[in-house]
């Protein structure tokens, strides 16, 4: 359901574009990390993938599991609540190990927060956390880097300001672009595999920037934003 509702939602709020490297490939039993920038940012992706014929496992925080309607709807499709700081955090990686065992495709961003800034531009990806290569390392699995942009032309700033940009997003129409990289096998220890998945997603994330025209995209390496937690974006 998810993603069917972001594939007939995302075009009413932006223009989504999709592109991805000539290998890219998200076969069954797929890591997919994409980088995480703004509350709307989720559905852009889900969008994305919908198109691509893939309908992720998300791996999300768990309070989204106490919404009404939204947290039955998460639990009938098998998603995967991460209660981060909890005794029940290594539940999400048994999960996400068994989930991707039979072939479905994980959806899991690896920053665990979103960016402190307030405007709406876009930024190089934030530090990512161990759960992507602890995954990776335990299961085998590819992991497929994917970037967006545009995200935070519907959300971002304070509460004032997303509920304004949400509610403009329909006359504005923002572009939105996803790219989608070619997939890794991570090696090394966990710091490398991190560093790997990390410099992909940022690669992937300049060229999606780029498609948009976002000034970032062409600048050097930046260092990454600080990040806040996040109510609602998926976890590593």
């Amino acid at each position: 359901m998810l993603s069917r509702l972001a594939h007939n939602l995302v075009p009413a709020f932006g223009r989504l574009t999709v592109s991805a490297d000539a290998d890219a490939d998200l076969a069954p039993g797929s890591i997919v990390v994409a980088n995480h920038t703004s509350l709307a940012d989720p559905a852009v992706v889900l969008a994305a993938l919908h198109r691509c014929g893939v309908r992720p496992v998300v791996m999300a925080a768990a309070g989204l599991w106490r919404l009404p309607v939204l947290g039955g709807a998460l639990a009938r499709e098998g998603h995967i609540p991460v209660h981060r700081k909890d005794r029940r955090a290594a539940q999400a990686l048994d999960r996400a190990a068994a989930a991707l065992d039979e072939g479905r495709v994980i959806l899991i961003y690896a920053e665990g927060g979103l960016p402190s800034r307030k405007d709406a531009a876009e930024a190089a990806p934030g530090p990512f956390r161990s759960g992507l290569a602890r995954l990776a390392e335990r299961t085998g699995a590819p992991v497929v880097p994917v970037g967006q942009a545009g995200a935070r032309r519907i959300i971002s700033g304070s509460v004032a300001k997303q509920l304004a940009g949400l509610v403009t997003a329909p006359a504005r129409r923002p572009a939105l672009h996803v790219h989608v990289g070619a997939p890794l096998a991570l090696t090394g220890d966990r710091a490398a595999r991190t560093a790997q998945a990390y410099e992909a997603v940022t690669e992937a994330w300049r060229t999606a920037a780029a498609r948009i025209g976002e000034p970032a995209a062409l600048a050097g390496p930046s260092v990454p934003p600080r990040r806040t937690p996040s109510p609602s974006g998926t976890r590593g």
